[in-house]
């Protein structure tokens, strides 16, 4: 089976009532359209994954982002591939999140993060992020 090595960005911020939020996207492509992930993309050769994941956020929302700790590396098996995903704590450094390949976004907070209907593999990070909000 193929492995397709991946990096995705948990973009941390706080709402007007001073409570943390992160940013899912919702698909906009490909056999996983419509499912809810955290931004990101395929690390290219000679990539960090904090490289990959600055170009990503930088082509897909026209952000630019700050990449801090490592939450986790997903390891998840789909019908034809296995993703492995490096998911990292960000923060926004300047840009306005503009959705160039996704279909819908949303703010989420620590009770809300099951309002989506998250990827499979997506799924497998949300319990701990959720406890670390």
């Amino acid at each position: 089976m193929k492995t397709v090595r991946v990096v995705a960005a948990v973009i941390k911020a706080v709402n007007e009532k001073g409570e943390p939020i992160i940013f899912a996207t919702q698909r906009g492509y490909g056999p996983l359209k419509g499912g809810w992930e955290f931004p990101g993309g395929k690390i290219e050769p000679g990539e960090t994954p904090q490289e990959a994941l600055k170009r990503e956020i930088m082509e897909e929302l026209d952000t630019e982002i700050a990449v801090g700790e490592l939450i986790d590396t997903i390891e998840y098996d789909y019908l034809d591939f296995h993703l492995s995903m490096d998911c990292f704590w960000c923060e926004i450094m300047s840009g306005d999140l503009v959705l160039k390949e996704h279909e819908a976004a949303r703010w989420l907070t620590k009770e809300n993060l099951g309002d989506v209907e998250w990827l499979p593999a997506d799924v497998t990070v949300i319990g701990e992020i959720g406890v670390r909000m």
